[in-house]
C-alpha cells in the first residue's frame, strides 16, 4: 500500500451475549507495518464508522503485543490467529474480525475462556510444593525430556487449538489439545511425575482424551507450532496403560466407582 491509502475493516460488534450483534465497517489511514492491534487502537482513538457515524470503541483483549501472552486470539478473515502478528500488508481487504466462536462472548471481540482454565485444573497442570522453604536442588532432567518439555511449555493458552477443533463446541466439555499437552508437560517433570496417574485420570473422564476425533487441526493452527497431535498420542497411550493398571489395583477400583 502507498501512503494516503486506507485500511478497510469489517468488525463484529455485540454489546453482550444475549443481544443481537452486527458488523460495523471502518476505514483508517494506512501506516507501514500496521498489524490488527494497531488498527484497533486507531479505531479506539476515533470510533467513527466508514459511513461517518459515531460509535463505541471496539472491545478486544491484548497484552504483550509480541505473540507471548495469547490473549489477542480472534478470527481474522475466517482464520483463527493472533491479532498482534497479523500484518495488514499480508491480509486481503476488507479485513473481517470476529470473536472466537467456541467460547461464550463477553463483548465484541472478547470471549470468556474459563473452560480452558477449568481444563488445566482438571489435569492438575502444576507441580505441588511442600511449603515455601528451601528444598535444595531439584532432581536432574534428561536433555531429551528437557527438549520435549520446553516446546510444550511455549503454550500461551491462546485457544487457537480449541477454536479450530471440530470436536469442540460452545456447549460441550471436551478438554482440548492444550490441556492434554500440559498434562504431558507436568508428567514429564521429575517431581510432577509423582502425580502422573492422578493427572492422567483427569483426561479419562467426561470430555477427556477419548473425545479427540484425530482431525489434527490443532497442530495446523498452533502459533507456537507445538506438536499437539504427538502429545495427544503419547497421553492416549498413558491413559490406556493406566486403565489396564486400574483393573488390578485398589486405587483404580476406588477411582472408577
Amino acid at each position: 500500500m502507498s501512503q494516503g491509502q486506507f485500511v478497510h475493516l469489517k468488525i463484529w460488534r455485540q454489546e453482550k451475549r444475549d443481544v443481537p450483534g452486527k458488523f460495523e465497517e471502518f476505514k483508517i489511514p494506512y501506516k507501514r507495518g500496521m498489524n490488527i492491534i494497531s488498527c484497533l487502537m486507531e479505531i479506539q482513538r476515533n470510533p467513527v464508522t466508514a459511513s461517518g457515524s459515531k460509535t463505541t470503541p471496539v472491545v478486544w483483549d491484548s497484552n504483550c503485543l509480541e505473540e507471548v501472552c495469547g490473549s489477542c486470539t480472534m478470527n481474522i478473515n475466517g482464520k483463527v490467529r493472533m491479532a498482534c502478528s497479523a500484518l495488514v500488508d499480508r491480509l486481503d481487504q476488507p479485513i473481517t474480525l470476529e470473536p472466537l466462536k467456541k467460547f461464550p462472548l463477553d463483548r465484541d471481540l472478547t470471549v470468556d475462556r474459563e473452560r480452558m482454565f477449568d481444563s488445566l485444573k482438571k489435569v492438575k497442570a502444576w507441580i505441588d510444593l511442600d511449603g515455601t522453604h528451601d528444598l535444595g536442588p531439584g532432581p536432574r532432567q534428561s536433555p531429551k525430556d528437557q527438549a520435549v518439555r520446553y516446546k510444550i511449555s511455549e503454550c500461551m493458552t491462546c485457544a487457537a487449538c480449541l477454536e479450530a477443533c471440530p470436536q469442540v463446541s460452545i456447549d460441550n466439555h471436551f478438554i482440548g489439545a492444550s490441556a492434554i499437552a500440559q498434562a504431558r508437560l507436568f508428567n514429564l517433570h521429575p517431581t510432577g511425575a509423582k502425580n502422573a496417574d492422578e493427572r492422567t485420570r483427569g483426561l479419562m473422564g467426561e470430555g477427556g482424551i477419548q473425545d479427540c476425533g484425530k482431525a489434527q487441526n490443532c497442530s495446523l493452527v498452533c502459533p507456537k507450532e507445538i506438536p499437539l497431535t504427538t502429545n495427544i498420542t503419547k497421553m492416549n497411550l498413558e491413559a490406556t496403560k493406566l486403565s489396564i493398571k486400574d483393573l488390578f489395583t485398589d486405587e483404580g477400583q476406588r477411582t472408577h466407582k
